[in-house]
Protein backbone atom coordinates (compact mmCIF):
# COMPACT_ATOMS: atom_id res chain seq x y z
CA UNK A 1 0.00 0.00 0.00
CA UNK A 2 1.37 3.43 -0.94
CA UNK A 3 1.51 5.48 2.23
CA UNK A 4 4.01 8.06 0.94
CA UNK A 5 1.25 10.54 0.10
CA UNK A 6 -0.36 10.09 3.49
CA UNK A 7 2.73 10.34 5.69
CA UNK A 8 2.56 14.09 6.15
CA UNK A 9 -1.20 14.47 6.01
CA UNK A 10 -3.18 14.91 9.20
CA UNK A 11 -6.94 14.35 9.32
CA UNK A 12 -9.43 15.62 11.91
CA UNK A 13 -12.53 13.67 12.92
CA UNK A 14 -14.98 16.13 14.50
CA UNK A 15 -17.36 14.44 16.94
CA UNK A 16 -19.01 14.72 20.32
CA UNK A 17 -21.20 12.67 22.63
CA UNK A 18 -23.79 10.66 20.72
CA UNK A 19 -21.55 9.79 17.78
CA UNK A 20 -22.29 6.50 16.01
CA UNK A 21 -19.26 4.46 17.13
CA UNK A 22 -18.46 2.69 13.85
CA UNK A 23 -18.81 5.92 11.88
CA UNK A 24 -15.90 7.29 13.90
CA UNK A 25 -13.79 4.19 14.56
CA UNK A 26 -13.94 2.64 11.08
CA UNK A 27 -12.80 5.78 9.19
CA UNK A 28 -10.20 6.36 11.93
CA UNK A 29 -8.80 2.84 11.45
CA UNK A 30 -8.91 3.01 7.65
CA UNK A 31 -7.11 6.36 7.62
CA UNK A 32 -4.43 5.19 10.07
CA UNK A 33 -3.96 1.93 8.13
CA UNK A 34 -3.42 4.05 4.99
CA UNK A 35 -0.69 6.03 6.77
CA UNK A 36 -2.55 9.20 7.73
CA UNK A 37 -2.23 10.86 11.12
CA UNK A 38 -5.67 11.17 12.71
CA UNK A 39 -6.99 13.30 15.58
CA UNK A 40 -10.42 13.02 17.14
CA UNK A 41 -11.40 16.65 17.79
CA UNK A 42 -14.24 17.36 20.19
CA UNK A 43 -15.78 19.91 22.56
CA UNK A 44 -16.68 16.96 24.85
CA UNK A 45 -13.52 16.80 26.98
CA UNK A 46 -11.01 13.92 27.22
CA UNK A 47 -13.52 11.29 26.08
CA UNK A 48 -16.81 11.18 24.27
CA UNK A 49 -19.69 8.77 24.62
CA UNK A 50 -20.31 6.76 21.47
CA UNK A 51 -23.48 4.89 20.55
CA UNK A 52 -24.38 1.77 18.62
CA UNK A 53 -27.66 2.81 17.04
CA UNK A 54 -29.92 3.57 20.03
CA UNK A 55 -27.74 2.14 22.81
CA UNK A 56 -24.71 3.57 24.56
CA UNK A 57 -21.45 2.03 23.45
CA UNK A 58 -17.88 2.70 24.55
CA UNK A 59 -16.18 5.91 25.58
CA UNK A 60 -13.74 7.06 22.90
CA UNK A 61 -10.54 9.05 23.40
CA UNK A 62 -10.45 12.66 22.28
CA UNK A 63 -7.05 13.67 20.90
CA UNK A 64 -7.58 17.41 20.78
CA UNK A 65 -10.19 19.68 22.34
CA UNK A 66 -12.07 21.75 19.76
CA UNK A 67 -10.96 25.01 21.39
CA UNK A 68 -7.31 23.98 20.90
CA UNK A 69 -7.70 22.69 17.32
CA UNK A 70 -7.00 24.75 14.23
CA UNK A 71 -8.20 23.74 10.76
CA UNK A 72 -4.79 24.97 9.53
CA UNK A 73 -3.22 21.94 11.25
CA UNK A 74 -5.26 19.45 9.19
CA UNK A 75 -5.47 18.35 5.57
CA UNK A 76 -8.97 16.85 5.71
CA UNK A 77 -12.04 16.42 7.89
CA UNK A 78 -14.40 13.54 8.70
CA UNK A 79 -17.91 14.22 10.04
CA UNK A 80 -19.39 11.00 11.47
CA UNK A 81 -23.07 10.67 12.21
CA UNK A 82 -25.31 9.35 14.88
CA UNK A 83 -28.34 11.55 15.42
CA UNK A 84 -27.17 13.22 18.65
CA UNK A 85 -23.61 13.98 17.54
CA UNK A 86 -24.24 16.43 14.66
CA UNK A 87 -27.37 17.75 16.34
CA UNK A 88 -25.22 18.91 19.28
CA UNK A 89 -22.32 20.08 17.12
CA UNK A 90 -24.44 22.21 14.81
CA UNK A 91 -25.50 24.34 17.80
CA UNK A 92 -21.82 25.00 18.65
CA UNK A 93 -20.59 28.07 16.73
CA UNK A 94 -16.95 26.96 17.10
CA UNK A 95 -17.74 23.55 15.56
CA UNK A 96 -19.58 25.20 12.66
CA UNK A 97 -16.65 27.60 12.07
CA UNK A 98 -14.24 24.64 12.18
CA UNK A 99 -16.18 22.88 9.41
CA UNK A 100 -16.56 26.04 7.34
CA UNK A 101 -12.81 26.69 7.48
CA UNK A 102 -12.06 23.35 5.76
CA UNK A 103 -14.48 24.13 2.96
CA UNK A 104 -13.22 27.70 2.56
CA UNK A 105 -9.66 26.33 2.27
CA UNK A 106 -10.74 23.72 -0.32
CA UNK A 107 -9.71 20.81 1.88
CA UNK A 108 -11.33 17.36 1.50
CA UNK A 109 -14.34 16.71 3.76
CA UNK A 110 -16.22 13.44 4.30
CA UNK A 111 -19.61 13.19 6.03
CA UNK A 112 -21.69 10.07 6.67
CA UNK A 113 -25.23 9.38 7.86
CA UNK A 114 -26.38 12.41 9.89
CA UNK A 115 -22.94 14.08 9.58
CA UNK A 116 -24.06 16.25 6.62
CA UNK A 117 -26.21 18.27 9.05
CA UNK A 118 -22.97 20.08 9.87
CA UNK A 119 -22.58 20.97 6.19
CA UNK A 120 -26.09 22.42 6.15
CA UNK A 121 -25.36 24.45 9.28
CA UNK A 122 -22.06 25.69 7.81
CA UNK A 123 -23.98 26.71 4.65
CA UNK A 124 -21.61 24.90 2.28
CA UNK A 125 -23.79 22.46 0.30
CA UNK A 126 -25.50 24.76 -2.19
CA UNK A 127 -25.00 23.29 -5.66
CA UNK A 128 -23.29 20.15 -4.32
CA UNK A 129 -24.33 16.57 -5.13
CA UNK A 130 -24.69 14.66 -1.84
CA UNK A 131 -26.20 11.69 -0.06
CA UNK A 132 -27.00 11.08 3.61
CA UNK A 133 -29.27 9.20 5.94
CA UNK A 134 -32.69 9.54 4.24
CA UNK A 135 -34.20 11.76 6.95
CA UNK A 136 -31.75 14.56 6.01
CA UNK A 137 -32.88 14.62 2.37
CA UNK A 138 -35.25 17.58 2.81
CA UNK A 139 -32.76 19.57 4.93
CA UNK A 140 -30.04 19.10 2.32
CA UNK A 141 -32.34 19.94 -0.58
CA UNK A 142 -33.59 23.05 1.25
CA UNK A 143 -29.93 24.07 1.67
CA UNK A 144 -29.50 23.88 -2.11
CA UNK A 145 -27.88 20.47 -2.49
CA UNK A 146 -28.81 17.81 -5.04
CA UNK A 147 -29.58 14.68 -2.97
CA UNK A 148 -29.50 11.10 -4.27
CA UNK A 149 -29.85 7.76 -2.52
CA UNK A 150 -26.40 6.37 -3.37
CA UNK A 151 -23.92 4.47 -1.20
CA UNK A 152 -21.29 7.15 -1.73
CA UNK A 153 -21.19 10.46 -3.60
CA UNK A 154 -17.97 12.36 -4.36
CA UNK A 155 -18.48 15.90 -5.61
CA UNK A 156 -15.24 17.88 -5.85
CA UNK A 157 -13.94 18.29 -2.25
CA UNK A 158 -16.84 16.43 -0.61
CA UNK A 159 -17.51 12.72 0.01
CA UNK A 160 -20.87 11.72 1.53
CA UNK A 161 -22.45 8.37 2.43
CA UNK A 162 -25.73 7.13 3.91
CA UNK A 163 -25.07 4.65 6.72
CA UNK A 164 -22.62 2.25 8.39
CA UNK A 165 -23.10 -0.37 5.65
CA UNK A 166 -21.52 2.13 3.25
CA UNK A 167 -18.34 2.57 5.33
CA UNK A 168 -15.99 0.45 3.15
CA UNK A 169 -16.82 2.46 0.02
CA UNK A 170 -16.92 5.73 2.01
CA UNK A 171 -13.43 5.12 3.44
CA UNK A 172 -11.99 4.03 0.08
CA UNK A 173 -13.40 7.08 -1.71
CA UNK A 174 -12.24 9.56 0.93
CA UNK A 175 -8.73 8.09 1.10
CA UNK A 176 -8.55 8.33 -2.69
CA UNK A 177 -9.59 11.99 -2.54
CA UNK A 178 -7.01 12.71 0.18
CA UNK A 179 -4.24 11.06 -1.84
CA UNK A 180 -5.23 13.02 -4.93
CA UNK A 181 -5.26 16.29 -2.94
CA UNK A 182 -1.88 15.43 -1.38
CA UNK A 183 -0.37 14.66 -4.79
CA UNK A 184 -1.63 17.98 -6.20
CA UNK A 185 -0.23 19.82 -3.18
CA UNK A 186 3.21 18.20 -3.57
CA UNK A 187 3.25 18.89 -7.31
CA UNK A 188 2.43 22.55 -6.67
CA UNK A 189 5.21 22.79 -4.07
CA UNK A 190 7.92 21.84 -6.58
Amino acid sequence: MDTSTAQNQKIAILATDGVERVELTEPQKALKDAGFQVDVVSPAGDTLQSWDHDEKSQKLKVDRPLDKASPDDYDGLVLPGGVQNPDHLRTDPDAVRFVRAFVDAGKPVAAICHGPWMLVEADVVKGMHVTSWPSLKTDLKNAGAEWTDDAVVNDDWLVTSRKPDDLPKFNETFIGLLRKAGSRERAGAR
